[in-house]
């Protein structure tokens, strides 16, 4: 019986196709990689706007309930006198310092920086110019990848309080 001809037709995939085929495979693996890692980053930035916001919120509420203590919110650090905790009988000057000392260390455990408190910041302006007067609160962090040439991110809120 006689052999068959073999034909000269290739069948299947050469090697210089696969090679092909895996550096493309390995072009889009790498696109994907790149965008999970800027969701990633994305998703952080987010969780720490929602805390500046949050923290923001607490600000504004603490000074709406302490009308009256005006330019006592604006002190750089605070103090911690026990206004809270102790019971401590306190006026209206040591409460607004203790809740700036409280405002600090929140700000300082839940957001990123280089603050005195290791974490974000707040800071609080009064303008007793206007009627009624205004507080402009900011809370601010640092961000991995934030160069010294960049503005830092912040979240700023102005809030008009009556003092009754």
């Amino acid at each position: 019986m006689p052999l068959p001809k073999l034909s000269n037709r290739q069948q299947g995939f050469s090697l210089i196709e696969v090679l092909i085929a895996l550096i493309i495979m390995s072009v889009g693996m790498l696109g994907i990689a790149g965008l999970y890692v800027q969701s990633l980053q994305a998703g952080r930035t987010s969780m720490f706007r929602h805390q500046a916001v949050a923290l923001a919120g607490d600000v504004a509420d603490r000074i709406r309930a302490n009308p009256t203590a005006g330019i006592s919110y604006t002190d750089a650090n605070g103090a911690d006198n026990g206004c809270v905790a102790t019971g401590a009988d306190c006026d209206v000057a040591g409460m607004a310092l203790h809740d700036v000392f409280l405002w600090k260390q929140q700000a300082g455990d839940s957001l990123p920086g280089s603050a005195p408190t290791g974490g974000g910041d707040v800071t609080v302006q009064f303008d007793d110019t206007v009627v009624p007067p205004l507080y402009t609160i900011t809370v601010s962090w640092e961000e991995p990848g934030i160069t010294d040439l960049d503005t830092p991110p912040s979240y700023v809120v102005t809030i008009p309080v009556n003092p009754f």
